[in-house]
């Protein structure tokens, strides 16, 4: 059995080798229609780079647009982050104001009631001192 495998495997590795070389051969050759496919080649990657230059130049309009595109995005939002921080501080000097004045409005009323208190206060006593007085 193993002499039959290996006279096969012998066999497929001749025939295979053949067909490489006759194929080898046929290149070899060269002739009319050799010439006109590499003309026919030659024309195609002319076109081809030319296709290529056009994208080239294509991708770089692209670029420059979207650099231009970027730089102005970054200067809208360095603008915008000045202005939050404007926002922001107009916002921090409101809140300010209106706990001053409403600290103001407290301490007077506070100090009005400490004054009515103490004439409370007053009277209680004037009307205990009388009360006292009257057995």
């Amino acid at each position: 059995m193993k002499g039959i495998t290996q006279k096969m495997v012998i066999l497929a590795v001749g025939v295979v080798v053949v067909i490489l070389v006759a194929s080898c051969q046929e290149s070899d050759t060269g002739g009319p229609t050799d010439a006109k496919k590499s003309r026919v080649i030659a024309a195609e990657n002319m076109e081809l780079k030319k296709e290529i230059e056009g994208y080239k130049t294509k991708v770089e309009r692209i670029r420059e647009v979207h650099g231009r595109e970027i730089k102005r995005q970054e200067e809208l939002l360095a603008k915008c982050e000045e202005e939050k921080g404007l926002l922001a501080k107009k916002a921090d000097e409101n809140i300010k104001e209106q706990v001053g004045d409403v600290s103001a409005v407290l301490l007077e009323e506070n100090t009005k009631l400490r004054e009515e208190n103490e004439n409370l206060k007053a009277q209680v006593e004037k009307l205990k001192a009388e009360l006292a007085g009257k057995p």
